[in-house]
């Protein structure tokens, strides 16, 4: 049998290796960059602050899961507050105690409303006050596309059931840890499904997974082509040699798989496919809990940014002792000129932003720390190829080709979401590469393969 070829060795690329190998399926994985990890990655800068490339929201689940619970610590608080017209909000609870939204919200719901787009789902769900105020502004500044051009299915991602909520929050209370509240789809929340973080970075998720197939990950391989005929994988191009693939899984971003498809044009509706750019700026202050909570929302068009989050309120050991660190997000296009905008004067346009909200804080200002761009942060589900999102959720239409992982989904999933997501194609591709045996034979032949590999594991992590 012919490798099944893995592109890409972020947390879905290595997920998927790991889960073949078990069945006893031949793996490799070719990986573009010089390290592993994807966008699994943490940084400390040289004045002791750490942070990672994005948000990353790990459980004690998805822990457990990937052979890492032993090295994470549990997060005591997590929470998102609002910051509108000079007063900050608790989310979700906290905005709807102001009357204005609350007659909204309840007026909405006794109203028929035609939902086509995400800002009628919004108009909806949310009523019109807190639809316009909040819930459109974020909407928009984050995808960089007005929400009547959103696809519903927006909304549909952020939607979580009050008496879920209110059960989790005081579920949060009553152990004093950080209980989830809407970061997995794909598996049941309760109170003992909590936020950790790995003690060293976020980075260190991945080791376990990684011990198992590191022999099987070739660094600095980008993939030039796979190779489409009769409209099937048949294997793929890397620096310049053909290799033939019973299959081939990609986790790289679906706009780019119609440069890198050779002999169909099946992807091609792909390439209209847009991912929204992002800009995370990362100040040093003194003090600490200078914002409501961990995650402030900001809708106010006129800021250049609109989300604000203190990690050391959650996590204090991503800070030095007496200090935090708030990261800026901001939405931008590749080439604008926040994109290239210096990181001193980009720095100095998030302080005043802040300042603009706490006065106080340009006292307690550091510097900056690092600042990080990003081409493809988040995808964005536009109403004019949303057909063809749900189309390509369902299968990339190439016999023995298939996408995971966030980017390779084009889906707002987390990490358990990849994880647990990944696992089920994981399945699909097994039956593809290996259809239903029919004879005994068939049967003893796999499990021999299984021992030889499993032996040859062995062998290379020993001389290793």
């Amino acid at each position: 049998m012919h490798p099944i070829a893995i592109l890409g060795a972020g947390i879905a690329g290595l997920t998927a290796a790991a889960d073949l190998r078990r069945r006893g399926l031949p793996v490799i994985v070719y990986e573009a960059g010089k390290t592993i990890g994807g966008m699994m990655a943490s940084f400390k800068d040289p004045a002791g602050f750490t942070y990672d490339f994005g948000a990353h929201f790990v459980n004690n689940r998805l822990a457990a899961a990937l052979g890492a619970a032993d090295i994470c610590r549990p997060v005591k608080h997590y929470g998102e507050a609002v910051h509108l017209g000079g007063t900050s909000y608790g989310y979700p609870f906290g905005l709807l105690r102001a009357p204005r939204f609350m007659r909204g919200a309840m007026a909405s719901r006794l109203r028929h409303h035609e939902i086509a787009t995400a800002e009628d789902w919004f108009r909806h769900h949310y009523g019109e006050a807190l639809a316009e105020a909040v819930a459109i502004p974020i909407a928009e500044a984050w995808s960089g596309t007005p929400a009547n051009q959103l696809a519903p299915s927006v909304g549909e991602k952020m939607a979580n059931g009050a008496l879920k909520t209110l059960y989790l929050k005081a579920a949060a209370r009553l152990t004093g840890r950080a209980v989830c509240i809407g970061y997995s789809h794909e598996r049941p929340e309760h109170a003992g499904i909590y936020h950790v973080y790995p003690k060293g970075g976020i980075a260190r998720l991945l080791e376990p997974t990684l011990a198992e197939v590191r022999h099987l990950v070739k660094l600095e391989s980008p993939v030039e082509k796979i190779l489409v005929e009769d409209g099937a994988v048949r294997g793929l191009r890397v620096g310049g040699e053909t290799i033939e693939a019973s299959a081939v899984i990609s986790t790289a971003p679906v706009n780019v798989l119609p440069e890198l498809v050779a002999g169909s044009d099946a992807l091609d509706h792909l390439g209209r496919f847009r991912y929204r750019p992002m800009i995370f700026v990362n100040l040093h202050f003194d003090g600490r809990h200078h914002l409501p909570d961990t995650m402030l929302w900001v809708p106010d068009r006129a800021m250049p940014f609109f989300r604000l989050t203190e990690t050391p309120i959650s996590m204090p050991w991503l800070a030095p002792e007496g200090k935090t660190l708030i990261t800026v997000d901001i939405g931008c296009a590749v080439g604008d000129e926040r994109w290239t905008m210096p990181d001193d004067a980009l720095a100095a346009l998030c302080l005043d932003g802040i300042c603009e909200i706490y006065p106080h804080l340009r006292s307690k200002y550091l510097g900056a720390g690092g600042i990080m761009r990003t081409p493809i942060a988040y995808p964005v589900y536009r109403m004019d190829y949303e057909e063809d999102r749900r189309r390509f959720a369902r299968s990339t239409g190439i016999e023995g080709l298939y996408s995971i992982g966030r980017n390779g989904e084009f889906a707002h999933i987390l990490m358990e979401d990849v994880h647990c997501r990944t696992l089920k194609r994981m399945d699909e591709v097994a039956a593809y590469v290996c259809p239903p045996f029919s004879t005994d034979r068939a049967v003893a032949d796999l499990k021999k393969m299984g021992r030889l590999m499993a032996a040859e594991d062995a062998e290379t992590r020993e001389s290793a």
